[in-house]
This record gives C-alpha cells, structure tokens and sequence, in this order.
C-alpha cells in the first residue's frame, strides 16, 4: 500500500482513509497504524459512502476521530480537518507541559529524598558514604537478578528508578534513636541495642504518615518496604517481625544483602574494616540463614562489579 511508503519517509499530522479501498480496507490499514509504535498517535479520519452506524462504530472502536459520510462540501472537510488539528496540537502541548510538570516534581522528589538521608546519615559519625555506596550496589545486584532471570516477574513488576532511589531512606527510623546509642564508641548493650532495632519499624512508620498524608505512591511504598525489612532474616531470626523466607518482601531481601556487605567492609568503632573477600565469605556463610539462597548467588556473580563501585580504598585505608 502506498500509504506506508509514505509514512517510512514522513510522518504526517493526520491521516484521511476511505472504508473502501482496493488491496486492504480502511478498518484493516487504521488496525496496522494503531498497532505500530510509529503510527500509533496520528489521528485517523474516516471519509465513507457507507451511512451505516455499525460501521462508524467499528471505526471509532478502532481509533478514528471522526467518520464523514460522502457526499461532503470540502468548506466541511477541511474545517473538520483544522478543528482536528487543533485539538491534537492542544494534546500534544498540554501533555509535553504534563511531563516537564512530572520532571520537575521527580526531581523535587529526589531532592527531598536526598537531604532527609543525608540528615539521618549526618547524625552518624559511623556511616559516611553508606547510602551512596548501598545505593550503587542496589543497583549492580538489581540488575545481575534480572540479567540472570531470578525473581525475574517480581522485579518486572517493579520501577528499578524508584526502588532505587527509595532505597536511600532505608534507614530512615534511626532519626529517632538518640545520639548517644548512633555515636557510642564501642559495641552497644543489650538494652540499647534493642532500642536500635527499633528503626525499621520507625521507619516505616514515619513512611506510612506520609502515605496517609499524601497518598500512596510508588515511591513511598517501595520506600516503605525496604525500610521495614531490610533487618528481617531468611531464617525467620531477624527484626522487627521476624519474617522467614519468602514472606520477606524482595525489597528487603535485596537490601539485606548489601546493607550488611556495606556493614563489614566499613570501620566501626567496635571493629575495623573487613577486606571484601572476607565480606564476601561471611556473606556466602550466611546464605539460607541470614539470606535469601538465590539472591546470594547473583550476589557473588557480581563480585567485582560490587568491588569496583567502592572507591574507598583497601581496609586499612578507611577512616
């Protein structure tokens, strides 16, 4: 057909089809541009001598915008035309608005995420750079899971964006343990580490405040998750619900993982540094007890992508 000849070379601002033509019929040739990527969005106008309201049903069914019975006055077919045009440049103009609008407030967004977990990150002389750090591994891991096809339909589900970047507030809750517990040069006692443990489920408790406030979203859903769980064990030992196997949320599942490489290869107070060799077996250990088993093994199939995304040095580097 010729028309698709011409549309390989340009695109046009509307296109006019007869119900009747020779080779492929109207309805088949809209059925084709509404099916192509390419096509989909130019407005199609029926020009018939088919008076048949079962056919300009059809037609408009299948994307037309308007259906014109033959006889017509060309003063009507082109005012149609313009009107059309018109209303199609409005589309476009208002929906580039619409987008720049979701731009501006995704970046909003981002900033706001990104100063309440440089505040949380800020009250903790111990984990400089974590966030960022956790957040490239987040990515790495993500990615190697859907490269290698595990929990493949979940992950599909899933704006890797936004989990992402919702990943940052993970540790959200700890703006509510008090500095002392956070900064304590030394290992933690019994009582204030169960005041610790109570971040994640702070966190997302001040999440869901905002969900009730704003309304869901994404974002904060995925935030939500990962800040409640990512302290829950495969094992069905870990806080603050004491989650087993898959009834963890992926979200956390994931975050586990790298949230506590990120632990073992940074200096504490009470310990130094491990080399990440050593984070790794501890890691790998760990596997069906602390972690999810299928997510370990991508894990360590992305060892030196992980590696090469902290620019920290060697152990005995690190202050």
């Amino acid at each position: 057909m010729q028309m698709f000849s011409f549309l390989d070379k340009q695109l046009p601002d509307l296109i006019l089809l007869d119900v009747m033509m020779p080779g492929m019929s109207g309805f088949e040739a809209i059925k084709y541009l509404k099916e192509h990527p390419s096509y989909t969005n130019i407005p199609v106008m029926f020009l018939t001598g088919l008076d048949d309201s079962v056919n300009e049903a059809q037609g408009i069914e299948l994307g037309a915008i308007d259906f014109i019975t033959k006889p017509f006055s060309k003063a009507v077919l082109l005012n149609r035309v313009k009107a059309h045009l018109a209303l199609d440049n409005m589309i476009r103009e208002r929906t580039k608005q619409l987008i720049e609008r979701t731009q501006q407030l995704l970046l909003l967004q981002n900033n706001i995420v990104f100063t309440l977990a440089d505040l949380v990150e800020s009250r903790d002389e111990n984990t400089g750079g974590h966030i960022s750090r956790t957040s490239a591994y987040l990515k790495i891991l993500a990615d190697g899971m859907l490269v290698r096809g595990v929990y493949i339909d979940e992950l599909r589900s899933m704006n890797m964006e936004t989990f992402i970047s919702s990943a940052r507030l993970h540790d959200l809750g700890k703006i509510s343990v008090a500095d002392s517990i956070l900064n304590k040069p030394g290992p933690l006692s019994e009582e204030e580490f169960v005041l610790m443990k109570l971040h994640p489920a702070k966190g997302e408790q001040i999440i869901s405040q905002m969900i009730g406030r704003t309304g869901d979203s994404e974002f904060l859903s995925s935030a939500r998750l990962i800040a409640a769980y990512h302290h829950e064990r495969w094992d069905g030992t870990g806080y603050p619900f004491g989650l087993k196997g898959t009834a963890i949320p992926l979200e956390g599942r994931i975050m586990a993982i790298v949230d506590v490489y990120d632990a073992l290869t940074s200096v504490r107070p009470y310990k130094g540094a491990f080399s990440s060799e050593e984070a790794f077996r501890i890691i790998i250990e760990n596997s069906g007890r602390h972690f999810d088993p299928k997510i370990v093994e991508v894990f360590k199939a992305v060892q030196a992508e992980i590696e090469a995304a902290d620019m920290r040095g060697p152990p005995n580097a690190r202050t």
